[in-house]
């Protein structure tokens, strides 16, 4: 059976663009790039879910943004976490933390069918 990439569920988005912007200023292209390497290819986000998304946490005050130019010489868009996304950052990786630790109870209980 060949590797089929993940759908994100609701709400990870995100969380998994503020955490790769934690490591510093990038561009949607290299946000999608980063996110698809630290998954190892299991999550593959789309410019039609990602653009809407940084607009939407730009909106937010989550995200500042500037323009400049990018490795192979092109005009793109610079996102960064503002200290709102910081906070926002570590409030939804709590958030996750918990939500991951519950379903894990629930997937290991005992005697249930695999």
């Amino acid at each position: 059976m060949g590797k089929q990439s993940m759908d994100l569920m609701r709400g990870t988005l995100d969380l998994l663009i503020l955490k790769i912007l934690s490591a510093g200023s990038l561009h949607g292209y290299e946000i999608s790039k980063r996110i698809r390497e630290q998954t190892e290819a299991e999550i593959f986000v789309e410019e039609g879910a990602l653009y809407p998304a940084l607009r939407r946490m730009e909106e937010r005050n989550w995200l500042t943004s500037e323009w400049g130019i990018s490795k192979n010489n092109r005009e793109v868009k610079f996102y960064l976490l503002s200290s709102e996304g910081k906070r926002q950052l570590k409030e939804q990786s709590v958030q996750w933390d918990r939500y991951v630790r519950a379903m894990d109870r629930v997937l290991k209980i005992a005697g249930s069918p695999a």
